[in-house]
């Protein structure tokens, strides 16, 4: 774990926003490392190099620092998704996007993942409502490309995306905790294969 900041630093002036960024990736610091329960604001303000009154003018205590992480990731994730399917008209690039996006949000992005899908806190109404949101705001919106594309009702559509998203995710944790020993667009495309050869099997519609 680095060193706490010095303390000398304490007094450096931020914008708002600038300060709340600081601490916000402090915070992902420690509560990757720890674990909810186990990290302590104290930790989050040491590793910021600000003082605790500081890191409460921002946020009044850790369950909202905590959220504020996760609705950061989550909307950051649920966009990915979206720009992928946005990226192209071609289904099968489609799937191969939206399967990579998983892959990269779980080995670039400091570790973020662990918060929106291995979270130790899914016990508080207001964690568990984000992260179960943020698997159904991506499936919907692979539902919709689904459903439009395909024909499908949106139930069904919206079955298959989910399927499509849980896969996914789990995959790309279990690539990761494997030490990536596939580089990870090879194992990506292996698994948007995969994918492909099962929702592609849907026609489309008589209107593409």
């Amino acid at each position: 774990m680095p060193a706490a900041a010095d303390p000398r630093a304490r007094s450096a002036r931020l914008p708002r926003s600038a300060r709340r960024r600081q601490l916000l990736g402090a915070a992902q610091e420690v509560f990757v490392a720890q674990g909810y329960h186990a990290a302590a604001m104290d930790d989050i303000a040491d590793r910021a190099g600000v003082s605790k009154p500081v890191l409460y003018q921002h946020f009044p205590g850790k369950l909202d620092l905590y959220v504020a992480l996760l609705e950061e990731h989550a909307d950051g994730m649920v966009a990915a998704v979206r720009a992928a399917l946005a990226s192209t008209s071609d289904n099968k690039e489609r799937v191969e996007a939206t399967i990579e996006a998983y892959f990269r949000f779980v080995d670039e992005d400091g570790g973020a993942f662990r918060l929106l899908f291995e979270s130790d806190l899914t016990n508080q109404p207001a964690v568990r409502e984000r992260v179960e949101g943020t698997t159904l705001a991506c499936a919907e919106a692979i539902s919709e490309v689904i459903s439009d594309d395909a024909g499908l009702p949106p139930e069904q559509a919206r079955l298959l995306a989910v399927g499509l998203v849980g896969m996914a995710q789990v995959a790309a944790r279990f690539w990761l905790t494997n030490e990536g020993s596939i580089p990870r667009d090879a194992a990506a495309r292996l698994l948007a294969s995969l994918s492909w050869r099962g929702i592609g099997g849907f026609p489309l519609t008589d209107t593409h």
